[in-house]
C-alpha cells in the first residue's frame, strides 16, 4: 500500500476530481483523496493524500490557502470568473488610481462577511449552487465569515479598452471565494469586475516551488520512483507540534486520555520524529481523535 501526501500542480482545465481519478489509475491505489478543491480554471497546489494519509485530509482542508491571480475592472461575468458570459459593463475611467485600488483592498483585510456565488458547490436546501444557476434559478445563499491574511496589487495597471486590470496576492482562510472578492473589490470601487486568472501558490504546508504535475509523476512511478511522495507529516503543518514519550505512546494506542500541558483544542502529537496521533482537548486532558501508528 502506498502512503503519503502529494504535492499536485493542477493543470488548467481539469477539476480536482479528474486529478484524484487520474492519480488513482497511475498509481494503482483506491484510496485518494484531496485536500481543497480548485475550480477547474484555477491552477497550482492541490494537496493529495494517499493511502494512511488520508485519514488527515480534513486537517489539510482547514488551513489558509495562498493564491496569486488577476482581476479585471470593467465588466462582471456570470460565473465571476472569465469562463462565464459578460452581465454588466462599466467602463473605467483613466482618472482610476493605484493608490485607489491600494487602499480598497487594505479595506477587505481582516475577518469579513462573503455571499458565495451562484457558480458554486455550496448547497442550499439540498442542492448545489451550481445547479441551480444551470438552471437559470437565483436563491438567496447564507453568508459566511472568512479571513483575509493579506491583499494586495503585485503590478501596475494595464488599461486596455475601457478596462483595467492587475495582478494581486491574497492570504485566505477556508472557504474564500477569490472569484467573490475580486468582485466585491470592483464595487468597492464603482466598477464591475471579474477574477481574470488565479493559481493557487500555498495550501497545507505545500509551496507551488515544490509542486509535481501528473505527467512528472507518470514518468516517475514507470521508474519506480515514489520520491514525489511527502510523509503524513506534511499534512499536519498547520496543527501545533508536540512532544510526547513511550508511555504516552501506549496510552494512545489503547485509546486513554493523556496530560499535556498545551492550551490549544487539536495538537498532532509525535515520538521519535513520526507523528502518532491526533489529539483533542477534553477538560485538562487530550483524547485521542486519529490513531495514526499501528
Amino acid at each position: 500500500m502506498i502512503n503519503g501526501i502529494i504535492n499536485l500542480k493542477k493543470a488548467a482545465g481539469m477539476t480536482s476530481h479528474d486529478a484524484v481519478f487520474k492519480l488513482r489509475k497511475i498509481l494503482q491505489e483506491k484510496k485518494i483523496g484531496h485536500g481543497g478543491t480548485l475550480d477547474p480554471d484555477v491552477t497550482g497546489v492541490l494537496p493529495i493524500a494517499v493511502g494512511k494519509a488520508t485519514r488527515v485530509l480534513e486537517f489539510m482542508t482547514e488551513s489558509g490557502k495562498v493564491y496569486e491571480g488577476e482581476i479585471t475592472l470593467g465588466y462582471s461575468t456570470t460565473t465571476e470568473d472569465a469562463s462565464g458570459e459578460v452581465v454588466k459593463k462599466t467602463p473605467v475611467s483613466s482618472t482610476l488610481s493605484e493608490e485607489d485600488i491600494d487602499l480598497a483592498m487594505r479595506e477587505f483585510v481582516g475577518q469579513i462577511t462573503q455571499i458565495p456565488p451562484m457558480f458554486s458547490a455550496v448547497k442550499v436546501n439540498g442542492k448545489k449552487l451550481y445547479e441551480y444557476a444551470r438552471a437559470g434559478e437565483v436563491v438567496e445563499r447564507p453568508e459566511r465569515q472568512i479571513t483575509i491574511g493579506e491583499f494586495y496589487r503585485t503590478s501596475s495597471l494595464i488599461h486596455e479598452d475601457d478596462t483595467v486590470r492587475f495582478s494581486f496576492r491574497v492570504s485566505c482562510s477556508k472557504g474564500t471565494y477569490v472569484r467573490t472578492l475580486s468582485v466585491d473589490l470592483g464595487e468597492r470601487l464603482g466598477f464591475a469586475s471579474h477574477m481574470s486568472q488565479l493559481q493557487r501558490t500555498a495550501s497545507a504546508g505545500l509551496d507551488l516551488s515544490q509542486s509535481v504535475t501528473l505527467e512528472e509523476i507518470e514518468l516517475l512511478v514507470a521508474k519506480n520512483d515514489l520520491s514525489f511522495l511527502l510523509p503524513i507529516e506534511f499534512g499536519l503543518s498547520d496543527l501545533e507540534k508536540v512532544v510526547i514519550d513511550e508511555e504516552a505512546v501506549t496510552d494512545i494506542r489503547h485509546g486513554r486520555f493523556i496530560p499535556i500541558e498545551n492550551e490549544k483544542k487539536t495538537v498532532a502529537a509525535y515520538y521519535n520524529d513520526q507523528v502518532v496521533a491526533i489529539l483533542e482537548k477534553r477538560g485538562d486532558l487530550y483524547k485521542p481523535r486519529k490513531v495514526l501508528i499501528s
